[in-house]
């Protein structure tokens, strides 16, 4: 059943197994202090290792760029070592997991900045709340990046790379939607600069392609890949003109050779900014010619249709993936998916539950499904 599903995909140099891909999952797990991944982080990996590539939760970059409590890190050598535990993990399983790097700008909340002010493309202000150690506060007042701090940042990244691959990931993914530092200096609403950085859309994507570059300066553009979210309103984040801006982000997507592109384009009941403003893949799919990952809450069946239509080439998910570990052989079997328990709480609080419980199929199980 749904066979196309499970047919091998090149990812740039990563060699897919099937076209099931684990979508990045912020749990809150990781050790603290120092945001450090675990054995409990391997265990949860592994136990997905089935997913034709894993694309890890979002990672900090560094202490500027890091503000959700007990995400893991990837600034330093301790992170490095807790992030062995897990590509080991899945590689023994026969998987292959890119490491997703997340500088999160204005959504970083002081407290985790000894209470100096967030960093962004412009000074602004998120709205709503941030969650902290110490439970939701309200979003504060970013500053604006100088060009001297830009390339400080873009410096920040490349080391991320560096220690990415100590850790013995198999790619990168640049985290450049839902709102973050990468979206805010993408879109209009947020960037309101006047230098090279800001005004046209070609001016917006800069960051994001001095970004990229330094990626692949440590990687090679063919185990480097970004995921955007080219909709409406994330997270207080919104654009005048989504063709032009997006169009000109898969411009140096394409000019800069990507393994692939992934791209978040929630419905009216998606997180992160619901949105019903028209999709802009069938656009970008024109300007960048490689493999392209589709996301939000697909079925098999609308999975199967879009890649058998060539609007892409694979799709990737999140939530049935928390509460189905294996979830590709429940799509092979036409299996029944397990819901997620304790929602949303268990995805972010502490400890084993709602995290690494939950059950495979049993040999009874996969008879009755087949």
């Amino acid at each position: 059943m749904h066979d196309t599903l499970f047919e091998p995909l090149s990812l740039g140099a990563i060699e897919a197994k099937n076209r099931i891909i684990m979508a990045p999952l912020t749990r809150g797990r990781s050790t603290q202090p120092g945001s450090i991944p675990n054995e409990m982080m391997a265990t949860y990996y592994r136990q997905r290792a089935g997913a034709g590539l894993i694309i890890s939760e979002a990672t900090g970059i560094s202490v500027e760029g890091l503000g959700w409590p007990a995400a893991p890190g990837i600034w330093s050598d301790e992170q490095v070592e807790g992030w062995k535990l897990v590509t080991d993990a899945v590689h023994e399983e026969g998987g292959k997991i890119v490491l997703q790097m997340w500088h999160m700008g204005r959504l970083v909340h002081p407290d985790f900045l000894g209470g100096n002010p967030p960093v962004s493309a412009s000074a602004t202000k998120a709205p709503g709340h941030a969650h902290t150690f110490e439970g939701r506060k309200d979003y504060e007042q970013s500053r604006e990046l100088s060009v001297e701090e830009i390339a400080r940042v873009v410096g920040d990244y490349r080391l991320a790379a560096e220690n990415a691959k100590k850790a013995g990931f198999d790619g990168v993914q640049l985290h450049g939607a839902n709102g973050y530092l990468v979206d805010q200096f993408l879109r209009d609403s947020t960037n309101l600069r006047e230098d090279e950085y800001g005004g046209s859309p070609e001016n917006r994507t800069r960051f994001l392609r001095e970004v990229l570059s330094a990626l692949i300066d440590v990687w090679g553009a063919d185990r480097v890949s970004v995921r955007l979210s080219p909709n409406g309103e994330t997270q207080g984040c919104d654009d005048s003109d989504p063709a032009a801006t997006f169009g000109a982000a898969a411009k140096v997507v394409q000019d800069l050779g990507l393994g692939f592109l992934e791209l978040r384009e929630p419905g009216p009941e998606g997180t992160f900014g619901a949105t019903d403003v028209p999709k802009q893949s069938p656009l970008i799919r024109t300007i960048y010619k490689g493999p392209l990952v589709l996301n939000s809450d697909y079925t098999p069946e609308e999975a199967v249709a879009d890649i058998e239509a060539d609007r892409c080439d694979a799709v990737s998910w999140g939530r049935d993936f928390i509460s189905n570990p294996d979830l590709p052989e429940r799509f092979r079997l036409g299996a029944e998916l397990q819901p997620n328990v304790n929602v949303p709480q268990s995805w972010y609080l502490p400890g084993p539950e709602g995290y690494i419980d939950y059950p495979m199929l049993t040999k009874t199980d996969e008879t009755a499904s087949a």
